[in-house]
Formats: structure tokens, sequence, C-alpha cells
């Protein structure tokens, strides 16, 4: 079910500039296509799309429902730490169910994740709330498209389909879908042991998996910030302040630093709450 390359190719496709980026999100296996394609079916007629859970961290479209929990309903979506056990949805999914134990790890939740067209997840961090015992996410996308993509160290990565990925998510990150279809992954956490470490021994990334984002320039800054500052004049707040906010996605930004925009657009413009307020999201997300 799971496919590892050899170390030296491993080693050529990883290129020089993407050590950071490595770090925070790389492929650790390819998959068989069979074993992708009968959990994407699955997956897709699951009879609910889950529900909207972390409405702090996202533009609204994050949909999430559970295939492993500690209830046993795959509404909850809520993560934490604890031994799992399977829901009720996953017991309608013997394939998905068979994947899952075929890679003999120590799950501590496993969800399915759907990201509709034009909908972000803002920059933040994951697992600031558990404590300190070591865990680790993996991605298994079953429907994607190039414009759903991770961002992280100031990079682009798109998580391709065939493949099963590892995100570090206690360091910053993001996810959009700028264009559409809807993305849909397979999500587990799983705590590390002598299994996950041999299965992630060798992380890679292949050419096209990542590209840098460009720098801001001052003048990118200022025409950014008088864009956002026309939709506040005009009563558009919202839209203000999420056009700041998605530039996370086109810049590669200091951590944080799309929501010391919009700290600077309320600055002098509206009460000192708002500027609190988008700090203290800040301090929030990003688990300070």
């Amino acid at each position: 079910m799971v496919t590892t390359l050899p170390a030296a190719v491993m080693a050529a496709q990883t290129g020089p500039g993407r050590v950071e980026v490595l770090d925070q999100v790389a492929r650790l296996a390819d998959l068989e296509e069979s074993d992708v394609e009968q959990m994407r079916g699955e997956a897709l007629g699951a009879p609910t799309r889950g529900v909207v859970a972390y409405g702090e961290y996202q533009s609204g479209g994050w949909w999430t429902t559970s295939l492993l929990n500690h209830s046993g309903d795959p509404h909850d979506v809520v993560i934490g730490d604890g031994r799992p056990r399977p829901t009720s949805l996953l017991e309608d999914m013997p394939a998905t169910a068979r994947f899952l134990d075929s890679l003999g790890l120590d799950f501590m939740y496993v969800r399915l994740a759907r990201l509709e067209p034009h909908s972000y997840l803002w920059e933040h961090r994951d697992y600031a709330g558990l404590r300190g015992t070591g865990r680790h996410r993996l991605h298994i996308p079953l429907v994607t498209n190039p414009s759903a993509v991770l961002v992280t160290a100031g990079a682009r990565v798109h998580m391709a389909a065939g493949a099963l990925w590892r995100l570090t998510p206690s360091q910053a990150h993001g996810v959009c879908n700028s264009t559409g279809p809807d993305r849909l992954h397979l999500i587990a956490d799983v705590y590390a042991d002598d299994a996950y470490e041999s299965l992630a021994a060798r992380p890679y990334l292949r050419d096209g998996d990542a590209a840098d984002l460009p720098e801001m320039t001052a003048a990118d800054r200022a025409g950014l910030l008088a864009r956002a500052g026309q939709l506040a004049e005009l009563g558009f707040t919202d839209a203000a302040e999420q056009t700041l906010l998605r530039a996370f996605y086109t810049h590669a930004l200091p951590e944080g630093g799309a929501y010391d925009l919009i700290a600077e657009l309320h600055q002098g413009r509206r009460p000192d709450a708002d500027v609190n307020r988008w700090r203290a999201a800040k301090t929030h997300l990003l688990a300070r």
C-alpha cells in the first residue's frame, strides 16, 4: 500500500533551497493508485460534509468529519489527546479502515477535511493546547487542484494526490483553495513511535512541489493598504481585513505579518479595540 523511494532519488529531488520547507512539509511515500481511488470513492460518498469548526481560523468553507475520535460521533471534530475509536462513518468505509490499519501507527485523531473554493485557513499554529507528547500530522490528498496550496516558510506547496505527506503543524502555516473544485484530504494525527519514525525516515519534495513567494516591497505594501483602506472607508471592513489576510498567500511575509497589516490599517482609523483585537488574534492563532 505504501511505496518508498531509494534514498539517492530522494536526495536528488530535494533542492538546496528547500531545507526549511522540507522541515515543515514533505512527501513520505508514494501510495498505490487503487488504494487512493477506493478511499476517494468512500470519502466522496460519505453521507455528510461534516461540520465547520475552528471558525476563528478560517474564512469559511473548511468542513471536517471524524473517522477516528474519542466519542465515535463523526461530527465531534475538536482534536485532543487520547486513544481513539472508529466513528460510525469509518465503519462504512472499509477500504479507508484497511489502509489506516496497514500503516501500523499510533493514531490520535483521523479526519476528512474539505476546503471549498475561494476558502482560506488563516496563518496559524496547531497543537498549542496539547501536552508535550511527540505527535505528527499526515495528509493523504484525495481530491485536489493546483490552486489548493499550503503556505509555510515563505513558499507555496501543492500537496499532490497519490502520496502520503507529513506536515509539521506546530510551525506557522495556512491553506487556501483559490479557484476550486473542493480540496478533500484525509488527515491523521499520530503519536511518535518506531513505526512513525520508520515511515518518516526519508522525507522529500519533487520538482514543482514548492514555489517561493515573492518578498513584499514597500510599494506592494502601500498599494495593498491603500486598497484595503478604500474598502474600509466604504464600510466593507470584513472585506478590507480579508484582503490583507490573503497577502499571506501571495507574498513571503514575516510571521504574523498579515495580522500586523490589519492592525496598521485600523491604527488611527477605528477604535483602539479593533487594533488590540487583531494583535490578540495574532497571539492566539500563532500560539505565542
